[in-house]
């Protein structure tokens, strides 16, 4: 029975394999952060208008969208919240099983271009922070982030 099961997946191929696969397989939601410093360190944060009160402030976070690399998800969630330009770089977290969710982090740096104009609708406030000075209503995951992605 079971090489006449791998005889007929062998046989059937491309878009057909990856549909049925795409039918069996676990579908998630996945979210990105991006842990964005300036040249003296200082991290971005911003207050989000739709988190919970007394937890508002995090870091540049949104979903990942089809077809998208996560790095791109980074410069595109932080151009869309605040108008800034950043280059990415290396992957400081990757975690599943909570839910339906994937999360990922990348420390990005910000490139200088762009100009700070916050999107009202989902962002508050934004401000730059020394890691020793980080509003205390931060989310507890992003504080977190934020230690572990220092340079090293």
């Amino acid at each position: 029975m079971k090489r006449l099961i791998a005889r007929i997946w062998r046989g059937i191929r491309g878009s057909v394999q990856w549909r049925l696969l795409y039918l069996s397989q676990a579908k998630f939601m996945v979210g990105v952060t991006g842990v964005v410093r300036d040249r003296d360190g200082n991290v971005l944060l911003l207050r989000h208008r739709f988190w919970p009160e007394g937890r508002q402030w995090g870091l540049p976070t949104g979903g990942a969208k089809r077809g998208e690399t996560f790095e791109q998800t980074v410069v595109r969630e932080v151009r869309e919240e605040t108008g800034l330009e950043v280059r990415v770089g290396r992957m400081v977290h990757l975690r599943s099983g909570f839910r339906l969710r994937i999360e990922v982090a990348y420390a990005a740096e910000y490139a200088g271009g762009g100009t700070m104009r916050l999107n009202d609708m989902e962002i508050l406030e934004a401000r730059w922070c020394a890691p020793d000075d980080l509003p205390k209503d931060l989310l507890e995951p992003h504080r977190l982030l934020i230690e572990s992605s220092r340079e090293r």
